[in-house]
């Protein structure tokens, strides 16, 4: 009996990558849920009988205490409270004659004694008006 040479196939097998695809696309849809959102968490409390009025400042404090400051579309990262501190100063002192809110929104997790050395350097650079942001119940 005489042997046939094989012919060589020049095709490629897809099916496994396929297999590997599926299976990654459903563990990325079962943990993404999971995984944390870049949104800071607000304490609520009882409607506030003052509402803010102009364009505030807004001072974001993430629960692992990283501060941001938006000013409308502008976000800016700090590593300390008298650095922001500052940046807001020469802000309000830009804007002579017009006292801009400053509103804090500080995640309901994170540690009380940052949100105090917040406020705290933003009342030493005399900072006119400070609030903290809530979520009304």
């Amino acid at each position: 009996m005489a042997r046939r040479p094989r012919r060589v196939k020049n095709e490629i097998n897809v099916v496994p990558y396929v297999d590997v695809m599926l299976v990654l696309l459903v563990i990325f849809m079962v943990a993404a849920p999971g995984m944390p959102s870049g949104l800071v968490e607000l304490p609520s409390a009882g409607k506030s009988s003052q509402q803010v009025t102009g364009n505030p400042m807004t001072v974001e404090i993430s629960k692992e205490g990283a501060l941001l400051l938006k000013d409308g579309k502008d976000s800016t990262p700090f590593s300390d409270a008298k650095a922001l501190a500052a940046a807001i100063k020469e802000k309000v002192d830009a804007a002579a004659g017009t006292e801009r809110p400053v509103v804090i929104a500080a995640d309901k997790n994170v540690r009380y004694e940052i949100v105090m050395q917040t406020t705290d350097a933003l009342r030493i650079a005399e900072i006119p008006r400070v609030g903290l942001q809530v979520y009304q119940k």
